[in-house]
């Protein structure tokens, strides 16, 4: 994604609780003489924060041109990962456009090719199962937290589909009495002028 020298850009994940979340990052800044994002921002850093649903602030560190970032979530919900350059330019000035290049996963542990390799087959397996292991205790978690937040929202469908219940009893019972109290009215009105 794109943003301003100055601007600060934030994105929502959605994350179980007790997961470990990984970030890399790499920032391009615009040469204006090139046309082009050059491959590196010499001097350019990126401040990364992050705030958990509860707004409690689990990470908020300056980080070089490119880097990796981690945290664990201790509540489920949306946390929200900013990222702000650490320009000291003016505003006026610091017109320049930047890319970052972001990829954020969550709850994976990735197995480390080399570390297999120099290990026997027996001991690959080995790895490989702990892996699947993780992976399906992943799962398994994602699943629980998909499941935790569809109870939340049937139970929020269903209170409203019984307020407006209650609702529309309401409106139909104030119709029917301001139509006998019309009607009330109406007779009473003839019976005074004598036309019934």
């Amino acid at each position: 994604f794109h943003i301003g020298e100055r601007e600060e850009k934030c994105i929502i994940e959605d994350i179980p609780s007790d997961t470990l979340v990984v970030g890399n990052y790499k920032v391009q800044r615009w040469d204006i003489h090139k046309h082009d994002f050059l491959e590196s921002a010499p001097g350019l850093g990126m401040f990364v924060t992050v705030t958990s649903p509860s707004g409690e602030v689990l990470l908020s560190k300056l980080y070089g041109s490119q880097g990796t970032f981690s945290f664990t979530s201790y509540l489920s919900g949306e946390h929200i990962i900013c990222f702000q350059s650490n320009s000291t330019r003016f505003a006026v000035i610091a017109g320049s456009k930047l890319r970052i290049h972001l990829d954020i996963r969550v709850g994976e542990h990735f197995l480390d090719e080399s570390a297999i390799q120099a290990k026997d087959k027996v001991n690959e397996v080995n790895v490989r199962l702990e892996h699947l292991i993780e992976q399906i205790h992943h799962v398994t978690k994602e699943q629980d937290y998909e499941r935790e937040r569809e109870e939340k929202f049937r139970k929020t469908s269903e209170e409203t589909n019984s307020n407006i219940l209650w609702w529309a009893i309401v409106q139909t019972l104030i119709l029917i009495s301001v139509g006998i109290w019309q009607i009330k009215s109406l007779r009473d009105f003839f019976i005074s002028k004598k036309l019934v």
